[in-house]
């Protein structure tokens, strides 16, 4: 293997914006930062969300940023401000990466993910099974 997934994480580490929970939590609030979910649906369904985050399964990530895609979100063409997650800040840290290559600024990713979130006793609200 050529490259593995520690140092795929290592690099992607080095370029992009990592914030704790807490730094996170502080902009929770503020109409300029969206909150990206980029957890497994029965994750969410199963162990909470974010009060407010758009979910978006990591697989489709890159066509919905991108405005030429068929599956284009218009929220990531909306100037704000983006804050990535996952369960523990693996999946997150690639999401990050790959957003600001495709030119998606600003944006970081949660130290820790969802996990470190609920630990440090933050606002989570139940999951929801979709209809």
């Amino acid at each position: 293997m050529k490259k593995g997934y520690r140092e795929l994480l290592d690099e992607a580490n080095a370029e992009i914006e990592v914030v704790s929970p807490e730094e996170a939590a502080g902009l929770l609030d503020d109409e300029d930062t969206i909150f990206v979910d980029l957890r497994d649906p029965r994750e969410v369904e199963r162990d909470g969300r974010i009060p407010g985050a758009k979910h978006v399964t990591r697989g489709m990530l890159e066509f919905w940023i991108d405005p030429e895609s068929p599956y284009h979100k218009p929220f990531f063409a909306s100037g704000k401000s983006f804050v990535f997650f996952c369960a523990g800040g693996w999946r997150s840290a690639l999401a990050t990466k790959t957003a600001q290559d495709m030119g998606l600024s600003p944006v970081k990713h949660i130290l820790g993910g969802y996990t470190a979130w609920k630990a440090a006793g933050l606002p989570v609200e139940p999951g929801e099974k979709k209809k």
